[in-house]
C-alpha cells in the first residue's frame, strides 16, 4: 500500500526534449551528465527547495558530474514505454514493491559492483537491502523505509486511566484497552475496511500474528491466510466489535476518517506507520504532544514498505557510478544528517518522528548518530514514538504480496463482513477469498 501522507510526492514535469537515459554520456570537458528524478513538485515548497539546493551543492562538490532533475517519480504504467523509448531516466525512484518485477524483466543495472564502493553501504538494514538483492545481485538502493505500529492518543490514554508511557504490546492487551477507551467516552479501536485499505490492514494484522498472505510454490503464488492465524485475527476483529462493542457502530472506515477521528480527540488506537501522525497534525489540527506511536502488537512480524533508487539498465558505468555518488550523498550520508536537521528546525519543519529526514534504514553507528542527532534537534517529544523505534529493532518486516491490490480489494470484503455482520460465518469467508486470491496469484510470472 502506498504510504499516506505527504511523506510521498509526486507530479510531472517536461523539463526539456532531450531523451533522459540514453543520451551522451559526457559533455566537453569530461562532465557525466545524469538525468534524476524524485524533485518534488512545486505546491510542495519546502521539500522543492531543499532538493535543488542539495542538486546545486552536489554539482559544486563534484564538478564532474551534472544533474537534471525531474519532477515525478515511477510510473509502472508508463515504465517499459519511458526505457524502450530513451525517456527513462538515469536514476530513478521506486517503491518497495517495485524491483523484484523490474529486476525479473532486466529493467534496472546491475550494481554489484559497484555498490561495495559505496560509503557506508554495509550499516543499511539487511532486510531494507534485500528488497533490491536477487540471487546475490544488488539493483538499487533503499533510501527510506516504514513499518506499521501502533498508533495511539495519549490523552485518551490518560482519559481512560491507562499509562500513556506503556503502550499495549499484545492483542489481548490492545482489546482491555480499547474497552476501557470505550468506557471512558470514546471509541477505543478503528480499523480500515474499503478501498483496498481493510486487506492491506488484514495483511498488517496477519503479520503481526505470525502469518502472512501469500506464499511462494515452487514457481508460483499461493494464498496463505485460510488457516488458524486468518482465524484469529477475524475472531480477534469480531470480539472488539460485537463482543466489547468498543470499535463503535460507524464501520466501511478509511484512512482520511481514521485521521480525522484521532485528530477529533474522538479515538484512541489504530495501526498506522509514522507519517500518520504528521497528516493527524497537518491535516486535522492534532498536536504532536498528544500521540505516541508503539511496536505492532505480538511483534511476530509486520508489513515493511518504503523507497529507494535504481538506475536505468542502459547506463553506462560513468553514469552508473555518478548515479550512485549522487544517491549516496543526498539520501543516505550520515555526514550531512546534522545539517539536515538543523535546516528542518531552522525553518519551522517537525523533527522526530522516524520519518525522512531520519529514515529508519541504519544499523550500527549511523543508527546511535542519527537517534541522538534526532533528539537533540527534535521539536515534539521523541520518546512518545521510541517503543515504536525500539519495536522495530527486533521485528521482522516483510513486503506486501504480489498482486497487492488486486489481492486487498478481494480481502476487503472480509474484514467488512466481519465489522458490519455479527454472524458472519469466517471459515466461508476465507476459504472464498482463498479461492479468489489464487486465481490472481495465478496470473504473477
Amino acid at each position: 500500500m502506498k504510504k499516506s501522507a505527504a511523506v510521498l510526492l509526486g507530479g510531472v514535469l517536461v523539463l526539456s526534449t532531450a531523451a533522459c537515459g540514453s543520451g551522451s554520456t559526457t559533455e566537453p570537458g569530461g562532465k557525466v551528465t545524469i538525468n534524476i528524478n524524485g524533485q518534488p513538485p512545486q505546491t510542495q515548497a519546502f521539500d522543492r527547495k531543499v532538493f535543488d539546493e542539495d542538486v546545486a551543492e552536489f554539482e559544486k562538490q563534484n564538478q564532474d558530474i551534472d544533474l537534471v532533475p525531474h519532477e515525478g517519480f515511477m510510473d509502472p504504467k508508463t515504465f517499459s514505454a519511458k526505457l524502450a523509448g530513451g525517456q527513462l531516466e538515469d536514476v530513478f525512484y521506486v517503491y518497495f514493491t517495485d524491483p523484484a518485477a523490474l529486476i525479473a524483466r532486466k529493467q534496472a543495472a546491475d550494481l554489484t559492483d559497484y555498490v561495495k564502493d559505496v560509503p557506508h553501504y554495509g550499516d543499511l538494514k539487511q532486510e531494507l537491502k534485500d528488497v533490491f538483492t536477487v540471487d546475490g545481485k544488488v539493483y538499487g538502493l533503499p533510501t527510506a523505509n516504514y513499518t506499521m505500529g501502533l498508533l495511539y492518543s495519549r490523552t485518551n490514554f490518560t482519559k481512560a486511566g491507562l499509562n500513556p508511557d506503556q503502550p499495549p504490546k499484545t492483542w489481548d492487551e490492545v482489546r482491555a484497552a480499547a474497552k476501557k477507551l470505550k468506557d471512558a467516552g470514546v471509541t477505543g479501536f478503528a480499523e480500515y475496511s474499503k478501498s483496498n485499505q481493510g486487506g492491506w490492514h488484514f495483511t498488517t494484522w496477519m503479520k503481526s500474528v505470525g502469518g502472512d498472505i501469500a506464499r511462494k510454490d515452487g514457481d508460483t503464488y499461493k494464498a496463505d491466510f485460510n488457516n488458524d492465524k486468518g482465524k484469529e485475527v477475524l475472531r480477534r476483529l469480531k470480539e472488539m466489535r460485537w463482543d466489547d462493542n468498543s470499535m463503535g457502530e460507524k464501520q466501511l472506515l478509511e484512512i482520511g476518517d481514521v485521521q480525522n477521528m484521532m485528530g477529533a480527540g474522538q479515538l484512541g488506537m489504530y495501526l498506522a506507520a509514522p507519517d500518520n501522525v504528521a497528516a493527524i497534525v497537518n491535516q486535522f489540527k492534532g498536536k504532536y504532544d498528544d500521540y505516541g506511536l508503539a511496536a505492532i502488537p505480538e511483534q511476530k512480524g509486520t508489513l515493511l514498505g518504503g523507497e529507494g533508487y535504481m538506475i536505468n539498465p542502459k547506463a553506462t558505468p560513468e553514469k552508473i557510478k555518478a548515479g550512485l555518488k549522487w544517491i549516496q550523498w543526498k539520501y543516505l550520508n550520515p555526514d550531512r544528517l546534522e545539517g539536515n536537521l538543523q535546516k528542518y528546525k531552522d525553518r519551522g519543519q517537525p523533527v522526530g518522528l522516524p520519518i525522512p529526514p531520519i529514515a529508519d534504514i541504519w544499523t550500527g553507528e549511523p543508527r546511535k548518530q542519527q537517534e541522538d542527532l534526532k533528539a537533540k534537534y527534535a521539536t515534539m517529544p521523541v520518546k512518545n514514538f521510541q517503543a515504536y523505534v525500539d519495536g522495530s529493532e527486533s521485528t521482522k518486516g516483510s513486503l506486501e504480496p504480489p498482486q497487492a491490490q488486486q489481492v486487498y480489494a478481494i480481502l476487503d470484503s472480509v474484514v467488512q463482513a466481519v465489522l458490519t455482520n455479527k454472524d458472519a460465518d469466517h471459515a466461508a469467508l476465507l476459504k472464498d477469498a482463498e479461492t479468489k486470491v489464487n486465481a490472481v496469484l495465478a496470473q504473477v510470472k
